[in-house]
């Protein structure tokens, strides 16, 4: 059985129409995702606007997350920070903190030489928590190519991939040429991944559909490919946002249109387009038409 299996959803940190961190409504949301049948719950990743905090900020939501989940669903914690003892430390606070794992990119300011990457997750790996290597190439500069990942599967504590590269044939051979546990990364791959072996998602948009999420995921794992195809393709139009620099303000107002407000996105961040948001509305339309 796989140790990170289903749909855990990469939460939102919801904020005050003052920008200040919302822990009340960020228990709520965990709430909210473990009742509709998440999972489990990754607080602090990209999603999560983790770059705009505070370390006490930061902690913080974590350990509301942890707290809210009371062990009723697993929480991973996203651990990505500008140098390997700061990302070292946030592992080793997500391990205090009774975390069951961590998603860690590789270092994210530069393009690493191999070897750079391999140290880093070597001393990630140090810390004996859970680790999900996070392969991302879009937004930064390392591809976690299978090949790759076979050396780092070598170290005990690396047990999973998040892959975000967008190429289903990617599952095939991470699981042909290692031991980890494939989670696919990216909304619009929701039916292929599991459809071709990937144990688990971490998800984007079922922070404000997480019913249809786990739904579909489901549905695909248990190779049932027409039900699970009815419904990708009413929720596909909305999961291409995922892929999209632009997602954490376009899931947040998702989870507007669901009735589940949780404040604006932190600046850099500034509301999209008005055209951005129709065309995010005409799509959660259609997602919830399904049935």
């Amino acid at each position: 059985m796989a140790r990170f299996e289903g749909v855990y959803v990469a939460i939102v940190t919801p904020f005050t129409d003052s920008y200040e961190v919302d822990y009340k409504r960020l228990t709520e949301l965990c709430e909210f995702l473990i009742s509709n049948g998440v999972n489990g719950l990754v607080p602090t990743g990209s999603l999560g606007e983790y770059a705009t905090m505070s370390n006490e900020e930061r902690a913080k939501v974590v350990e509301t997350v942890i707290a809210a989940a009371a062990g009723r669903v697993p929480v991973v914690v996203g651990s990505a920070a500008p140098s390997t003892q700061q990302a070292v430390a946030w592992v080793r606070h997500a391990k205090e903190a009774g975390a069951a794992g961590v998603m860690a990119l590789p270092p994210i300011n530069y393009k690493p030489l191999e070897h750079e990457v391999i140290a880093h997750y070597e001393a990630l790996n140090t810390v004996g928590l859970p680790i999900v290597a996070y392969n991302n190439p879009h937004d930064y500069k390392i591809d976690l190519t299978p090949d790759f990942l076979a050396k780092l599967s070598k170290f005990e504590n690396i047990v999973a991939v998040k892959e975000f590269s967008g190429d289903i044939r990617r599952v095939h051979d991470i699981l042909a040429k290692t031991n980890l546990e494939v989670m696919i990364g990216v909304d619009d791959l929701a039916l292929e991944g599991p459809l071709f072996g990937a144990t688990g998602w971490i998800s984007g948009v079922p922070n404000a559909l997480p019913k249809e999420g786990v739904e579909l995921f489901n549905l695909a794992r248990q190779g049932k490919v027409k039900e699970a195809s009815e419904l990708y393709r009413h929720l596909l139009p909305l999961f291409h946002f995922d892929a999209s620099p632009q997602l954490v303000q376009s899931i947040k107002y998702m989870m507007e249109l669901a009735d589940f407000p949780v404040g604006p996105t932190r600046p850099p961040r500034l509301p999209l387009p008005e055209a951005d948001y129709q065309a995010i509305k005409k799509a959660y339309d259609f997602a919830v038409s399904y049935k």
